[in-house]
């Protein structure tokens, strides 16, 4: 009967295979579909890529220890027996720091920008240095990412300082406490540092395009 005509051609279309020229249609348009996506992340990201440029600078400094001078590290004065040797301050962290951000910014170093043979340099505080680093690399469109330094020296202990270091160097920076580390190390009493001749300080920044 009819019925049964029907349960027929239902079965024969159940095990007939889908035809390609019924699938290509929905293939080419999830193709379609994948490539648009695909651009339109590519977009997005190089918009962000543009829009969040970031640079990164590398510093390093050292100063010879010697008697009859401050220890200034970090912005502070730390009390020691000796202090370190140099035409400003000698604030041998804050001229890694210094120099990390000059680089970063592709404007030479701290040196080139207030040389040791300058009178208005003479025995300045560092603190000046370093803010008139941060006035320079605004004034090329960047601001302070994050910095990470390094300080190796036998003597004093500086850990206990660090603290009163970050906070002083933020209050400089107009920055966090958190974006600023400071790491204190020895050379296990190896090189010049381990005969307590110098100390020297490494720095890391990041900046941002502003």
């Amino acid at each position: 009967g009819t019925g049964s005509k029907t349960a027929e051609r239902k079965a024969k279309r159940a095990k007939r295979p889908y035809s390609n020229n019924r699938i290509l249609p929905y293939v080419g348009l999830m193709t379609d579909l994948g490539l648009w996506c695909t651009a339109a992340l590519s977009a997005i990201m190089k918009k962000e890529s543009e829009n969040m440029k970031i640079r990164v600078g590398m510093g390093f400094d050292v100063h010879k220890l010697v008697e009859g001078r401050d220890l200034w590290l970090g912005g502070i004065k730390i009390e020691h027996s000796l202090g370190l040797l140099g035409h400003s301050d000698a604030d041998v962290l804050i001229h890694a720091i210094c120099d990390a951000m000059l680089g970063a910014a592709n404007m030479r170093d701290i040196g080139f920008h207030f040389p040791d043979t300058a009178e208005e340099t003479d025995g300045i505080d560092s603190k000046i240095l370093l803010r008139k680093t941060l006035d320079l690399i605004m004034q090329k469109g960047y601001r302070l990412g994050n910095i990470d330094a390094t300080v190796c020296a036998e003597r004093p202990k500086l850990n206990p300082h660090v603290p009163a270091m970050k906070e002083c160097l933020a209050g400089v920076l107009g920055c966090d406490t958190d974006d600023i580390s400071i790491k204190a190390t020895t050379t296990e009493k190896l090189g010049f540092t381990g005969r307590e001749e110098g100390i020297s300080a490494y720095a890391v920044v990041l900046l941002e395009k502003a």
